[in-house]
């Protein structure tokens, strides 16, 4: 059993305090017994817009953010998950996720395919989309992870492709945007990529009032095993693993089942 924790914060322009709110939540969570601790998108820098503050912020993913969040992950001994603001030219950056080991070292990534253009949002216009690749995973203790962040959360194909390639437990990472009836979009997507994949779905979202909180460990059969309500600066952890997935697949063959695959449009 591999125990998954999903931090909860409202990160703000200042990437010092960032990074001192990931180092305490990651030490909270390691206390709590956790082996794998995801923190939300935008970790690094979040402010009101998604506008130029996000470039002029943006940093290379060896750049003083990902070192400390690599020390975090040596001094915890977790395998670290944080959103970060990638450089990626003079007007725009990649919104990236990196997953560091209890070692220090950067062990996947996954930069956000599908940009945020949508309820009055155009992040396209400072984000760069990342590359449709292959998803990178991790593996602990057997317990095989990918990474996925927000908005993907309503393409249902992005998580099937890390279903496809194996993973037991889906890392999400989100800036869900509060609104009306947002909240309850995110908690029943996020239920629903869980249940139509077989998998987990560890969603970790900023808190108010940047996010929607609610972040959550939802299990293969979809019931959320841990979760953070409206909780302004909190972990939450649960266990999880492959013969749980393994479990629910025998009962619920439907990936299995399935008569089409996932293909990258043009």
């Amino acid at each position: 059993m591999v125990r998954v924790a999903v931090a909860q914060f409202a990160p703000g322009q200042d990437k010092s305090e960032n990074q001192r709110s990931v180092a305490e939540l990651a030490g909270r969570a390691a206390a709590d017994g956790a082996d794998v601790v995801l923190c939300p998108e935008y970790a690094m820098f979040t402010a009101p817009r998604t506008d130029h503050r996000y470039v002029e912020a943006a940093e290379p993913l060896d750049g003083p953010f990902v070192a400390a969040a690599a020390e975090t992950a040596r001094k915890e001994g977790v395998h670290l998950v944080v959103g970060v603001n990638e450089t990626a030219g003079p007007t725009h950056f990649t919104n990236t996720l990196v997953a560091l080991s209890p070692q220090g070292e950067r062990i996947a990534h996954y930069r956000k395919i599908h940009l945020y253009d949508a309820f009055g949002v155009r992040e396209s216009d400072v984000v760069a989309p990342g590359p449709i690749e292959e998803p990178e995973t991790f593996t602990v203790d057997g317990v095989v992870f990918g990474l996925q962040t927000c908005y993907d959360l309503r393409f249902p194909e992005v998580t099937r492709r890390i279903a496809d390639a194996g993973a037991h437990v889906v890392l999400l990472a989100a800036q869900w945007v509060p609104g009306p009836l947002k909240e309850e979009h995110w908690r029943t997507l996020a239920r629903a990529r869980a249940v139509e994949n077989t998998v987990y779905v560890a969603a970790a979202g900023q808190a108010a009032p940047t996010g929607a909180g609610n972040s959550m460990v939802i299990d293969p059969m979809g019931t959320p095993v841990a979760a953070l309500g409206e909780q302004a600066f909190a972990v939450a952890a649960a266990g999880v693993s492959a013969a749980r997935v393994d479990e629910v697949r025998v009962t619920n063959p439907s990936l299995s089942m399935r008569r089409f695959g996932v293909v990258p449009r043009a």
